[in-house]
C-alpha cells in the first residue's frame, strides 16, 4: 500500500548545477556554518523562500484577510527568533539565509561557548550531548526558539566535567610547561 503520508521535497536544486558563484557561495556557507553537504543549505534556503512566497502572496490579498495572515506568518517567524515584534512584510521579505542558519542548533551550541569549534558542535549534538530545555536532540539542523534554554544534556558526562571538552588542569600544567621549556632554549 505505500506509506500514507504525502512526501514533498524538502529542497530544491540549481537550474544551472555549475555557475561559480553559487557554488563558491554555497562551499563558505558550508565552512562557516558546520554543514555537512549542499543539501543541508539548499533545505534551508528552500525554507526561506517558502516564507517569502508566503508574504508576497499575502500582498495580493484583500486588507483584512491579508492583516490576519501576516500576524499568523508574523507570530510564527518571532517564536523561531528570525524577526522582531513589530516586524513588516518587508522585514520577512529581507529575510537571508544566514537569518535561518544562525537559529540553527550546531550554531547556537557553538556561539554559546559549549564547544571549541563549530563540527565539534555537530559532532556533540548527533552523539546526544546538548539538550535543550532539558530534551536531548540528536538533530544539528533544529531551528531553535527564541526562549529556548541550550545546555548539554541531563545524562551527558560533558555536563558534570567540562574538562573533557576544554582540557582539564593537566592538559593546561602541560601547556604551560611547554611554554617555559621553549623560553629557556
Amino acid at each position: 500500500m505505500g506509506d500514507p503520508r504525502r512526501l514533498k521535497k524538502k529542497y530544491s536544486t540549481p537550474n544551472n548545477p555549475f555557475e561559480k558563484d553559487r557554488i563558491v557561495e554555497e562551499l563558505a556557507y558550508l565552512g562557516k556554518y558546520g554543514l555537512r553537504n549542499k543539501k543541508e543549505f539548499r533545505k534551508h534556503k528552500f525554507q526561506l523562500s517558502h516564507y517569502r512566497k508566503l508574504a508576497r502572496t499575502n500582498q495580493t490579498l484583500p486588507e483584512e484577510i491579508r492583516e490576519v495572515r501576516l500576524e499568523e506568518l508574523r507570530s510564527g517567524l518571532v517564536k523561531k527568533g528570525l524577526i522582531g515584534e513589530n516586524a513588516t512584510t518587508d522585514d520577512i521579505l529581507s529575510l537571508t539565509v544566514e537569518n535561518i542558519l544562525e537559529r540553527r542548533l550546531q550554531t547556537i551550541v557553538h556561539k554559546s561557548g559549549l564547544t571549541k569549534t563549530i563540527q565539534q558542535a555537530r559532532q556533540l549534538v548527533t552523539h546526544s550531548h546538548i539538550g535543550v530545555n532539558g530534551k536531548t536532540l540528536d538533530s544539528p539542523s533544529y531551528l531553535v526558539k527564541k526562549d529556548d534554554k541550550v545546555d548539554y544534556a541531563p545524562n551527558s558526562p560533558f555536563k558534570v566535567d567540562v574538562s573533557k571538552i576544554w582540557g582539564g588542569a593537566a592538559a593546561k600544567s602541560k601547556a604551560s610547561e611547554e611554554v617555559a621549556e621553549m623560553e629557556e632554549n
